[in-house]
């Protein structure tokens, strides 16, 4: 087996050009102390959103918009966007950066709050693909609400599940890294999910709902 070099993997995730309006959308973020996803996984994103054909998305996470603009250009002309952040500024520049790529309002619910406040609200087994981006520490709780509002065959994708190389590294005991490196491994042997880790940006976790 071999190791992707560090040139390789820059090339990859550079691939795929990103288009204006996320870049700007991304300049905010910067300026909120936001960590948007990367080109790699918003592309990879992207084609998930496209695939399954998701017209009903929930993201756990909104920053400034990145991650639900990459998702939005995947999904068809009348899916719905339903993004929760627990910060009314990561919202506002969020509905900024839609309605400056031309989304109407209608495409997209941004709510303010917890999410773990929020999601139990969310109509069992009603959405195409869920996104989890939100309060690492939490990562458990947002994936068992997931795993419910999803229906057979809806797409799991969990953001930062490599957790700056810390995940791989079995020195690594920090509360964070020990819940993500758990939280994969109870995924992968889930018997109710076919599971993979695509290793874009700092790692996203793909699971489909059998």
């Amino acid at each position: 087996m071999t190791s992707m070099r560090p040139g390789t993997w820059t090339y990859a995730e550079e691939f795929t050009v990103e288009p204006e309006h996320i870049e700007r959308a991304r300049s905010r973020g910067d300026e909120l102390g936001c960590v948007p996803v990367g080109t790699g996984t918003g592309a990879a994103l992207r084609m998930l959103a496209a695939s399954c054909q998701a017209r009903s998305v929930v993201e756990i996470g909104t920053g400034a918009g990145v991650s639900g603009l990459w998702l939005l250009t995947g999904m068809p002309s009348d899916g719905i966007l339903t993004t929760i952040d627990i910060s009314s500024e990561h919202q506002h520049a969020a509905k900024q950066a839609f309605a400056e790529a031309g989304y109407p309002p209608q495409r997209t619910r941004t709510i303010v709050g917890s999410a773990l406040s929020v999601l139990p609200r969310l109509t069992d087994g009603g959405y195409d693909l869920v996104l989890v981006d939100g309060e690492k520490t939490e990562y458990p709780q947002y994936v068992e609400q997931a795993l419910r509002l999803l229906h057979p065959g809806g797409v799991l994708a969990i953001d930062n599940m490599l957790w700056h190389d810390q995940v791989a590294d079995p020195t690594a005991r920090d509360e964070v890294t020990r819940t993500l490196r758990d939280l994969g491994k109870q995924l992968r042997d889930d018997s109710d999910l076919a599971t993979t880790m695509l290793p874009v940006g700092d790692g996203l976790l793909v699971a489909i709902k059998r």
